[in-house]
């Protein structure tokens, strides 16, 4: 079953000269990302916001962490990762924060897989 969503990302406290790399990953992961990364790519925050659908039941939680490891996967190290998720079928949101205390748990649990 799809589910229709509004995610909003912001990314902090990322290497500015990885900003590029960051931003194909964000689009990469959720292609309908309606930004101009190039507005944003020397600032401290890359922003984007998209619509579209989860599919294949794979949840919201789910979701942000695959765009936390993404970001920082582009970015070499930890940075801060805010995924909003708008539920627009159903609101409220729900609001996805990652920082150096998921780092750890969420890159690990990825390579033993």
């Amino acid at each position: 079953m799809s589910r229709f969503y509004g995610m909003d990302v912001t990314v902090s406290g990322h290497n500015k000269e990885r900003a590029e790399e960051i931003a194909a990953a964000l689009t990469k992961e959720w292609p309908t990302l309606q930004e101009d990364f190039e507005s944003c790519l020397n600032e401290e925050e890359l922003n984007a916001y998209g619509e579209g659908y989860l599919l294949g039941g794979e949840s919201e939680n789910e979701f942000a962490e695959r765009v936390a490891k993404a970001v920082w996967t582009a970015n070499g190290r930890c940075c801060q990762v805010a995924v909003h998720c708008t539920y627009l079928e159903e609101l409220p949101q729900d609001v996805y924060y990652f920082d150096e205390d998921n780092y750890a748990a969420i890159m690990e649990e990825t390579c033993n897989e």
